[in-house]
């Protein structure tokens, strides 16, 4: 690490993967070996010693000699860390003081110091990173999270042949008619169909025990509640002041529970109705595709080792799913819907999708998102997950009708809008306005797809651009905004000509005695690049005045000679 780097990683703060410590007492090595096992044990992190808490640099003292030798203490820690974690030790001088920083791989298998402490890094209730014990329970955890464990291939000690309900079986085949599952399962007995799912293991004497997938889709409730006590679903209905009026607990068998929600959501999901040519097209509150789906994934993906129940709470203007264990190791906020899918219980997944209660290709999410987009309403919002639950919320409340009208005429004319389309249309219809960059991140695919997918919007007359290409601003086209009933926001959007904006920077340096280059692209809507340009004609044309360069730069009104006067 240089100093460059090391100046970057103070400025960012602590995290959970960068931890400062001060050394003006001398912290001890074996402080320095439990924050290594602790980093080891969750995403790995920079240890940054000579830190204080604020950022301030202050300095670390020699380290096993008169000065720090590096290869010594990355040598130091090697030894008394089990499995011996493998760091990179950098001494490096700023300001004037040294900063030793102890680079930390993240390890797969758990760590612990050569005394038997084994802990972990995570994010606490404040928000700040602290070190946590990694209890056994943990540890398996996190197994599953890495894919090194199914616990749902597990089979749970006092499970038995009979622990199976033989109603449940007949469910099962119900569903796959319903579902259109793999239809070969259905002609199957109940021993040969727990076989094909691979929902039981065969022990040596040819006994047959059910698995965790096994007891979770086939199990009587009593023998479920007693092997698998995380296995619990609770449907909850709040008013708008927060408080509980109904509180389902449901703790079955999964395609029981699954349909028991679906009873519950039906019941409460209410339809308005818009005219598409001769149809009336059905507008839900919640799309039940997307609803289905999201449930679904919480009981697929939830973490069965951890305790905590999954909550499918009913708001007065959105729906919270919580689904206890966080989001698998590599999927982030930033990549959720471009990550290839990472199941944390692939026995139960692949017994999900034979019986077709789940996409084939995994792609379960594109539902969710389609299922909320579809209906002119923001998309699921996951930002409130951490490590300890996934949540996800769909906000429900006044569907935009025409929006779901425009897109059901798109698909009735033989040209579907693809996700990454309806997530611009969606943010456009919301927003008004959107450029590449916005486009990038909201796709979560970087530039080349932002501008592929709105040059392909702007082919199908569906978005117009303004702007040169480089700093190009999107909305949508005059004749979308016809169709939503919205041809004031259209104007809006548009933006306005150059001599209407060459009129209002005039009118604010007039009231304002200046303006900023800033300050004229929020006025005028439009992006720095035009905004540059603008201000440039207006001084080449004696508009203006120029005062100051770079950032600090301003405008003036142009000065006459009676003002020099």
């Amino acid at each position: 690490m240089n100093e460059q780097q090391l100046q970057s990683m103070i400025e960012g703060g602590e995290t959970l993967t960068v931890e400062f410590k001060s050394d003006r007492k001398q912290i001890s090595d074996g402080t320095i070996y439990e924050e290594i096992v602790a980093m080891a044990n969750n995403k790995g992190g920079t240890l940054l010693i000579g830190v204080e808490d604020g950022g301030c640099v202050s300095g670390a003292g020699p380290r096993h000699g008169p000065i720090t030798d590096p290869i010594k203490l990355q040598t130091a820690i090697l030894n008394n860390t089990v499995p011996n974690i493998n760091t990179q030790v950098s001494a490096v001088t700023l300001d004037g003081r040294p900063v030793i920083a102890i680079e930390v791989p993240p390890y797969p298998e758990p760590c612990a110091t050569a005394t038997g402490k084994s802990v972990r890094r995570v994010m606490g209730p404040d928000g700040k990173p602290q070190v946590v014990p990694y209890f056994p329970r943990d540890q398996r955890s996190r197994k599953t999270d890495l894919g090194l464990l199914d616990f749902s291939a597990r089979v749970i000690e006092g499970a038995s042949g009979e622990s199976l309900d033989p109603l449940e079986f007949e469910r099962l085949r119900q569903t796959i008619a319903r579902l259109h599952g793999d239809p070969n399962l259905r002609k199957l007995t109940d021993r040969d169909l727990a076989k094909a799912l691979r929902l039981v293991e065969t022990q040596p004497d040819g006994e047959l025990l059910p698995n965790v997938a096994g007891l979770l889709l086939l199990g009587r409730e009593s023998v479920i509640q007693k092997l698998l006590p995380t296995h619990k679903l609770r449907f909850q209905v709040l008013d708008e002041q927060g408080n509980v009026k109904a509180n389902d607990v449901l703790t079955g068998p999964l395609i029981r529970v699954l349909e028991e929600v679906e009873s519950r959501f039906s019941a409460r999901n209410e339809e308005r109705e818009v005219l598409a040519g001769l149809f009336r097209l059905p507008v839900p509150d919640y799309s039940p595709e997307g609803f289905r789906e999201a449930v679904n994934n919480a009981v697929l993906h939830r973490d069965y080792t951890r305790q905590g129940d999954i909550y499918v709470q009913w708001h007065a203007d959105h729906m919270l799913i919580t689904s206890p264990g966080g989001l698998p190791e590599g999927v982030t906020l930033d990549n959720i819907l471009v990550h290839e899918p990472i199941p944390r219980n692939p026995r139960l997944a692949e017994a999900f999708r034979r019986i077709g209660l789940v996409e084939q290709t995994g792609r379960g999410i594109d539902k969710i998102f389609l299922g909320q987009l579809r209906y002119g309403r923001p998309a699921p919002d996951y930002n409130r997950s951490d490590q300890t639950a996934v949540r996800v919320v769909l906000r429900g409340g006044q569907p935009s009708l025409e929006f779901a009208r425009l897109v059901y005429e798109q698909e009735k004319a033989g040209a579907p809008l693809s996700l990454d389309e309806m997530l611009v249309l969606n943010a456009l219809f919301l927003e008004r306005r959107i450029d590449t960059e916005r486009t990038g991140k909201l796709l979560q695919k970087g530039l080349g797809e932002a501008r592929t997918v709105l040059e392909r919007l702007h082919e199908r007359g569906m978005v117009e651009g303004r702007g040169e290409k480089r700093g190009r601003v999107y909305h949508l086209a005059s004749s979308l905004y016809q169709q939503l009933g919205l041809t004031s926001a259209y104007i809006r959007s548009r933006g306005f000509d150059q001599i209407q904006q060459r009129q209002m920077i005039l009118q604010s340096v007039e009231a304002e005695g200046k303006i900023t280059r800033r300050k004229a692209t929020d006025l005028c809507r439009i992006s720095e690049p035009q905004a540059y340009r603008l201000l440039s004609k207006m001084l080449k044309n004696n508009d203006l005045d120029k005062v100051g360069n770079g950032r600090g730069a301003y405008y003036v009104k142009k000065r006459t000679d009676k003002t020099h006067g």
